[in-house]
């Protein structure tokens, strides 16, 4: 009769190769991430699994729901917000490890589907948006206006100081959409009853979203810099560690700078 002790190691020897897939999964990295980067991130996973052999998987939302989360204990290990105040937040909680770093600045565009009307100029990228507005007053029907909700979406935060600028807040309070997130927000801006909206950037880019849009930059000085900032979450295993210092690197930022996101003005770690 085989002793137990030897009998056990080769039992776990025959069942080696089906708990490795196991183990390999339950090291993969779970990330939460800005609804601004869904159209960028397969990109950055692909490329940072070609190059480590390594995989991710990720969340999206709106970055002030997702810190929530991450407040009530969510298991995620990185967090990338579409804005600083959300790490704070996290950091303040004492829920972070390490220095965040900045990993990118976006910009907010005005999109609208294709023949949905002219579209505004780069000196007026608001204009649609009082054609609206008037038309509305005129009784023309009531074309809307998709932004992500200020409450807990960056890109809605400047979406609304964007309008304030231009003194078209208050006015267009009856014409408003309000998305989720920003990603819900560009699918908002591009259905029939919409004038268009106001979303990000790297939205406005991406190929199934350009084939049937156009867009034009909102003026960076018309709101407070979207930069975006990101944060390893305490407990982080190595999986997010790696990915999280991949995404500081050259290939990471050349794939965000082709996907509309400027590099980060400075290179800090606090």
């Amino acid at each position: 009769m085989m002793h137990p002790r030897r009998w056990a190691a080769r039992l776990a020897l025959l069942l080696l190769p089906w708990l490795a897939p196991l183990v390999q999964a339950m090291e993969v990295p779970s990330v939460a991430a800005a609804s601004s980067l869904q159209f960028v991130f397969p990109e950055l996973v692909a490329a940072y699994r070609d190059e480590t052999g390594n995989d991710v998987r990720v969340n999206f939302g709106a970055s002030g729901n997702l810190s929530r989360q991450i407040l009530q204990q969510a298991p995620f290990e990185l967090f990338l917000s579409a804005d600083e105040a959300n790490v704070r937040v996290l950091e303040e909680a004492g829920l972070t490890e390490g220095a965040s770093r900045v990993y990118a600045v976006g910009r907010l565009v005005w999109l609208q589907a294709r023949g949905r009307g002219a579209l505004p100029s780069a000196e007026a990228p608001l204009e649609a948006v009082r054609e609206a507005l008037a038309a509305f007053e005129d009784g023309a029907g009531r074309p809307r206006l998709a932004l992500a909700n200020p409450e807990h979406a960056p890109y809605g935060v400047a979406a609304r100081q964007a309008l304030r600028h231009a003194g078209l807040w208050a006015p267009t309070a009856g014409l408003r959409v309000l998305g989720e997130n920003v990603s819900q927000a560009a699918r908002f801006a591009l259905a029939d009853e919409a004038r268009g909206g106001l979303v990000a950037y790297s939205l406005a880019l991406a190929p199934r979203v350009a084939e049937h849009a156009d867009h034009v930059l909102i003026p960076a000085d018309w709101h407070a810099p979207l930069v975006q900032r990101m944060a390893l979450i305490d407990g982080a295993g190595e999986g997010a560690r790696a990915f999280y210092a991949w995404l500081q690197g050259v290939q990471a930022r050349a794939i965000l700078a082709r996907r509309g996101f400027q590099p980060p003005a400075r290179d800090d770690a606090s």
